[in-house]
């Protein structure tokens, strides 16, 4: 009982040390939120990390004031690394329901957040933040397009969807996005291949079995397949080789049912 108790008093001991060095930590870790480095002109994009160039900033702060002005919509960037302003942009800027803070910072998983009015999410649903926090602000695109292209084309999507008044996914196909639709487009086809072999004498296709099976072979085509690919572009490309791999996958697997029963034939 008494090594219990010691054990006890050591575990509270460990935890009262752990408390008292996280808070006189604490005023270290406020320390970043410097409102003092608010620029004394107004503008819409404060790059404290230099992420981009000065003619980027230059562009992108004249292209968002355009767009507020064409539209009444605010977005606002800001990048920061080791100190930022913290909570006094939201006075600086007026942030309102109708503004968009996209915060950049390299030092966790995904370079970007974003800070979204409400009056957004009817035209831009929550998904849609999601994905564009993942498609843009991943480390895969970061290492190979930099984290200024990273703002510059999120900020594009944004704006691009505002307006041609709101989307419920982010405009473009990625290439691995695209992979991954004509994938599951050669799979639903193989799938309805197999399902529509013959299993009759003289039987030509099984329709019965396709329908049977096309709630699967549907889903991976229609839904996974055309679906992410109709909704994202125009172009008819990707398109075109989503339904030419999906007709690949079924004769393939449609003719082996030939091919497997002509030496039976033979014989």
């Amino acid at each position: 009982m008494k090594r219990i108790s010691v054990q006890r008093q050591v575990t509270i001991c460990l935890g009262f040390l752990l408390s008292l060095s996280l808070w006189l930590l604490a005023p270290n870790a406020q320390a970043y939120e410097a409102p003092e480095l608010l620029p004394d002109a107004p503008t819409p994009v404060i790059d404290l990390a230099q992420t981009l160039t000065s003619l980027q900033e230059q562009n992108l702060a004249q292209e968002l004031d355009h767009f507020e002005s064409e539209t009444g919509w605010k977005l606002r960037v800001l990048t920061q690394f080791d100190r930022t302003p913290g909570t006094a942009v939201k006075a600086f800027w007026n942030l309102d329901e109708k503004s968009v803070l996209l915060v950049a910072d390299a030092r966790g998983g995904n370079l970007l957040n974003f800070n979204v009015g409400d009056a957004l999410y009817p035209l831009l649903p929550r998904t849609f933040w999601v994905e564009l926090q993942t498609r843009f602000g991943n480390q895969y695109y970061v290492r190979d397009n930099g984290e200024d292209q990273s703002i510059i084309q999120s900020m594009q999507s944004i704006e691009t969807c505002l307006e041609q008044g709101g989307c419920r996914v982010v405009p473009g196909l990625p290439q691995e996005q695209w992979i991954l639709t004509l994938v599951t487009s050669v799979i639903g086809g193989i799938i309805c291949g197999f399902a529509g072999r013959p299993r009759k004498p003289g039987q030509v296709l099984a329709w019965q079995w396709m329908l049977i099976f096309s709630p699967l072979w549907g889903m991976l085509f229609i839904s996974f397949g055309i679906g992410p690919v109709v909704v994202r572009t125009s172009e008819w490309i990707p398109l075109v080789r989503n339904i030419s791999g999906f007709a690949i996958g079924f004769l393939v697997a449609y003719l082996t049912s030939f091919s497997s029963s002509a030496p039976a034939s033979e014989a």
